[in-house]
């Protein structure tokens, strides 16, 4: 096992002397040194969930091709000249990382919906939804909640079994990164005793089975991505936000510009925006890239080449998407002449190339945006 010793939770007071108790082993061209800088070699592309997430009731088939958070759906995504993928990882109450994007699990039993939370499940629950690995044995039906409160049928063109984070790591193709959100539940409070479990939990397994995978940790969840970060320095955490569009009674989740504070507080790497927050506040973008913080983003509006242009031009590190083949191969497209006229000496830098456009223009440029992707 990869592992120094783990800490007990007696040892660990309070937030401020949680050492890193793990040594600096990432070098994927990656700059971890948050005193200096922090920095993404290329605009990079993130397969949301693997191949894309699942949305039953999207008149667009792409949108229920694959299971989403399945080890099909990551391997066909790694088709592509992705970067890393995107998972959602929570924890069983027997101490198993799986992967799951709902804090509850759906099912139907003699006509009637019924929900359980996911991190009451023992392992063994948990796998008992959805296809079986074992011939011959069927599973228990997977539903999923509209957000209108429908319940409808979890059926995909290519469905696929629950899986856990060992899984992920033993069967996924070595070279994909693998971006891990760590997913808490959105209303609950939780104790910094369980955030230090739950987290030691997950590096447990990262540290044992990563090898020389890349790896990223996000959330939603301030308290543990500032903990997160003093329990390990090997890999890069960013701080997850809406940037606005949804308002929490944790203040923190409520705008980009709290994300900083968190980021810079907890000596982060990154923020992971929701698209539309960093559209509607562009100026916020020279900000963070001043505080040396890496930015990407998320949201719908990603599987829209020109806003993905425009991200690329603004400066943006990279885009979490579901339609991996189309915009992967826009980033192709777009890259690629920059490089070609820089290797000819016939054009400046991709770096420079991104500076040619002042921010008038590119406050310009935004206003057309929301005619393209219809916010």
């Amino acid at each position: 096992m990869a592992l120094k010793t783990i800490l007990h939770l007696s040892d660990l007071p309070n937030l401020d002397h949680v050492p890193e108790i793990y040594s600096t082993c990432f070098s994927k061209g990656l700059d971890l040194n948050r005193a200096s800088s922090f920095r993404i070699p290329k605009f990079m592309v993130i397969g949301h969930r693997g191949h894309g997430m699942n949305i039953l009731q999207s008149s667009d088939s792409r949108m229920k091709a694959i299971k989403e958070n399945s080890i099909l759906s990551f391997n066909s995504a790694a088709k592509f000249p992705l970067d890393f993928i995107e998972f959602d990882v929570q924890v069983t109450k027997d101490d198993c990382p799986v992967i799951f994007h709902d804090d509850f699990i759906l099912t139907e039993e003699n006509g009637t919906i019924f929900e359980k939370k996911v991190t009451e499940l023992c392992l063994a629950e948990f796998l008992c939804y959805g296809p079986q690995k074992e011939t011959g044995k069927e599973g228990k039906c997977l539903y999923r909640k509209t957000k209108d409160g429908k319940f409808v049928k979890w059926n995909v063109e290519t469905d696929d079994s629950l899986c856990t984070l060992q899984d992920a790591f033993q069967k996924v193709e070595p070279s994909l990164g693998f971006n891990i959100e760590l997913k808490f539940d959105d209303f609950a409070v939780y104790q910094q005793d369980h955030l230090l479990h739950i987290l030691q939990v997950i590096l447990q397994v990262v540290f044992e089975f990563a090898r020389d995978r890349p790896i990223i940790f996000s959330t939603f969840q301030p308290d543990a991505a500032q903990l997160v970060r003093k329990l390990q320095n090997n890999y890069p955490v960013y701080f997850l936000t809406e940037g606005g569009a949804s308002i929490y009674y944790d203040v923190r989740r409520n705008s980009l510009g709290e994300a900083m504070k968190v980021c810079l507080e907890g000596g982060l790497q990154g923020i992971v925006s929701e698209i539309k927050g960093v559209f509607k506040d562009p100026g916020a973008v020279p900000k963070i890239k001043d505080s040396n913080l890496s930015l990407l983003t998320y949201g719908k509006h990603n599987n829209v080449p020109e806003a993905v242009h425009m991200q690329y031009l603004m400066g943006i590190d990279g885009v979490i998407v579901d339609f991996v083949e189309e915009i992967s191969q826009t980033v192709d497209d777009m890259i690629k002449p920059a490089k070609e006229m820089t290797t000819e000496g016939k054009g400046e830098s991709e770096a420079n190339s991104k500076l040619q456009f002042s921010q008038k223009e590119l406050s310009f440029l935004l206003k057309l945006i929301p005619e393209l992707i219809q916010f």
